[in-house]
């Protein structure tokens, strides 16, 4: 078999980081290892490297509200698999991530050699799970996956605009940051609100916010009180 040559490392963590280019570069030698720090970096690496073989993700990344950027690759580039690499190692939240079509999931306590097992079994086309997971009991989160499904029919830039706006910017930031005019940002912000079955701003960042990944203890709050 043929190992991938152009793996992207999206962590924002530089420590974090040159782990994991040195642990690409064990196992593919050769690879092009392309890095980006934060969703927006990486919405922009992506563009430009998407030839590439495999993304190797962070949920908590700036600019991303938990599977937010996982649901932005897998709808814009669903020819690249992706590996999430989490701190998290709560097996619901490994379930979870393949719901929302990772290929993998890597806790960054892993051992070297679990790790180079992963990326070895998801280029060559399997998915990669790590025992406890898979010993899990999980029930997809379906209110989560329709708005996964919702995020997904936005266009790239209507996704960084609705990022922008869960960040608290006003039309008028996004416009001056993104290089177009307010009226162009009002356009999209329309558009957002149609494609997600909101109304106003604030349900539209809820919308987002709602892929955040929610802690052991609040999720065993959450069921106990039948919520």
């Amino acid at each position: 078999m043929q190992l991938a040559q152009k793996i992207i490392i999206a962590d924002d963590h530089p420590l974090f980081r040159t782990a994991m280019h040195q642990a690409v570069k064990q196992l593919v030698p050769d690879a092009d290892i392309p890095q980006a720090d934060s969703l927006p970096e990486l919405q922009r690496v992506v563009e430009q490297h998407s030839d590439a073989d495999l993304i190797l993700l962070d949920l908590q990344m700036p600019g991303a509200h938990g599977y937010s950027g996982l649901v932005y690759l897998r709808s814009h580039y669903p020819e690249i698999p992706v590996i999430v690499v989490s701190a998290c190692e709560d097996p619901a939240i490994m379930c979870q991530a393949l719901d929302h079509q990772a290929s993998g999931y890597i806790a960054k306590s892993s051992p070297l050699e679990d790790i180079a097992i992963a990326i070895r079994k998801v280029l060559e086309g399997e998915l990669y799970l790590p025992d406890i997971a898979r010993r899990h009991q999980h029930h997809p989160n379906q209110n989560a996956l329709d708005i996964a499904a919702r995020l997904a029919s936005l266009t790239p830039q209507q996704f960084r605009v609705l990022t922008m706006m869960a960040e608290g910017m006003l039309n008028k930031q996004i416009a001056y940051d993104l290089d177009v005019s307010e009226a162009t940002i009002k356009a999209h912000v329309t558009a957002i609100f149609r494609k997600l079955g909101v109304r106003t701003r604030t349900q539209a960042v809820i919308a987002v916010q709602s892929l955040d990944i929610e802690k052991p203890d609040t999720q065993m709050a959450n069921a106990q009180s039948g919520s």
